[in-house]
């Protein structure tokens, strides 16, 4: 059992990078960590790691020693889901973070149900529309609505989100509407900018392309709920998900502009760090979470018709090969939440 716990401890720390991100996600010290893995090598006779000062690379031995084990960990987790239904339960304490307004509405309500169903779960929800790191901060799991990035976590994909570009009619009388892609840097632009952002671009379908633009304003926040009421009070244009104003769409608090222009799209998923032995208690919070969301955008969408950009546009950024870090780039939604 000591040889496989160690395995276990090589296993998150590669899949991780670090001994002291492997022990904040296993709940060790990082020098509790560091001690496994010699002991891993002692046993082996061979050095796993190549260690400096900045970085940590598997040696050669260390990477066939680490495929390898891949296989191990793999049937050990199938047996264990072959036994799942027949007394192993989610439980232990669930750490999860989500963007504020979808959290409160969403995710929040759904979370009494979930222990209620799984009464040895404690769960701590954290908001915030900021990016919260799962792996420096010890999250199992997130839920986010982005631009997502290719990057080491496991995603389950819930749903495209479609956006919109609205204002309140008093700001449209008083402003005018802007009728081309490029008017809009004339108007007062509702911002979501988060601490060191760099200069707002949001970008939106023009014909089949992707049209970035730079936007400014006198208001900016990190709250995408304000961002909606500032809108709704006449403060400027905001770009939000369309589910998330479609109340305000419907009863004419706020009017869709550029129509034939929708931002790009946003892709709403659960992503959590684990490769191989995901925990029941990440199964289950993201199976209910996954009905939950479907069935409330779903609700919010009915009967709602605006032009949609077609799913998965690549902006024109490039996306980084091997990153835990979102877009701080409101167009792309930023580090955390929906522009």
């Amino acid at each position: 059992m000591s040889l496989f716990e160690n395995i276990r401890v090589l296993a998150r720390t590669v899949e991780l990078g670090s001994f002291s991100a492997a022990g904040r996600n296993m709940r060790l010290s990082a020098g509790v960590v560091s001690q496994r893995i010699g002991s891993l090598e002692k046993h082996l006779g061979c050095r796993l790691f190549n260690r400096t000062t900045r970085r940590m690379q598997l040696t050669e031995q260390g990477r066939i020693f680490y495929e390898n084990c891949l296989n191990v960990l793999s049937a050990i987790e199938r047996a264990e889901a072959s036994v799942a239904n027949k007394g192993a339960r989610p439980h232990g304490i669930l750490t999860v973070t989500a963007p504020l307004g979808f959290g409160r509405r969403v995710v929040a309500p759904a979370l009494p149900q979930l222990q209620a169903e799984h009464p040895e779960l404690d769960v701590f929800l954290r908001l915030s529309d900021y990016f919260v790191d799962l792996f420096t901060e010890a999250v199992d799991v997130a839920v986010r609505m982005a631009v997502l990035p290719d990057s080491s976590l496991i995603v389950r994909n819930i749903a495209e989100i479609n956006r919109v570009l609205c204002a309140s009619p008093a700001y449209l009388e008083a402003h005018g509407e802007p009728r081309s892609i490029g008017d809009l840097v004339t108007h007062r632009c509702l911002m979501l900018r988060f601490p060191g952002g760099r200069r707002i671009k949001w970008t939106l379908m023009d014909g089949e392309s992707v049209r970035e633009i730079s936007v400014s304003g006198h208001l900016d926040t990190d709250d995408g709920d304000v961002l909606r009421q500032w809108a709704v009070t006449g403060e400027g244009i905001a770009m939000r998900p369309i589910f998330e104003v479609a109340e305000d769409l419907r009863s004419g608090a706020l009017v869709a502009v550029l129509r034939d222009h929708p931002p790009t799209s946003l892709t709403l998923a659960i992503l959590h760090g684990y490769q191989h032995m995901v925990p029941l208690k990440v199964k289950a919070f993201s199976d209910l979470i996954i009905d939950k969301a479907r069935a409330h955008i779903d609700r919010a969408l009915e009967g709602l018709d605006l032009p949609r950009a077609p799913g998965h546009v690549r902006t024109p950024h490039p996306r980084p090969k091997l990153t835990r870090r979102f877009r701080d780039v409101e167009g792309g939604a930023g580090p955390g939440g929906a522009a």
